[in-house]
């Protein structure tokens, strides 16, 4: 009767998380940024390099932009937090689309 859906991560949200643990996996060292956090939280099968968009010729501007915007934010959060500003930011999950009548939605500052 009810057609309940299991939780399943935003598949962009997923692709880029893999990307920045590819970047770790296959790029030359020094890396830009370690992050095999989401390929941990994922946990996909064994073949996942094997995705058409995990690619490693293909994906290699992606990933490298993805791991550059990354590293930039996070030296600019540790920038700030080293000046004392504080800042909480608040994402709702059950928002589809930011798109809607009146602006942004979804998301608070503190």
């Amino acid at each position: 009767m009810g057609h309940e859906q299991t939780p399943a991560p935003d598949s962009t949200a997923a692709r880029v998380a893999l990307w920045r643990a590819l970047h770790v996996q296959i790029d030359a060292p020094p890396h830009v940024l370690e992050d095999e956090i989401g390929l941990k939280l994922l946990a996909p099968d064994e073949s996942w390099r094997s995705r058409g968009d995990m690619d490693p010729r293909f994906t290699r501007s992606f990933r490298a932009s993805i791991v550059a915007r990354a590293r930039f934010i996070e030296g600019l959060v540790m920038e700030q937090a080293c000046r004392g500003v504080r800042a909480r930011l608040h994402v709702r999950h059950d928002v589809p689309s930011a798109a809607g009548a009146g602006g942004p939605r979804g998301t608070s500052r503190a």
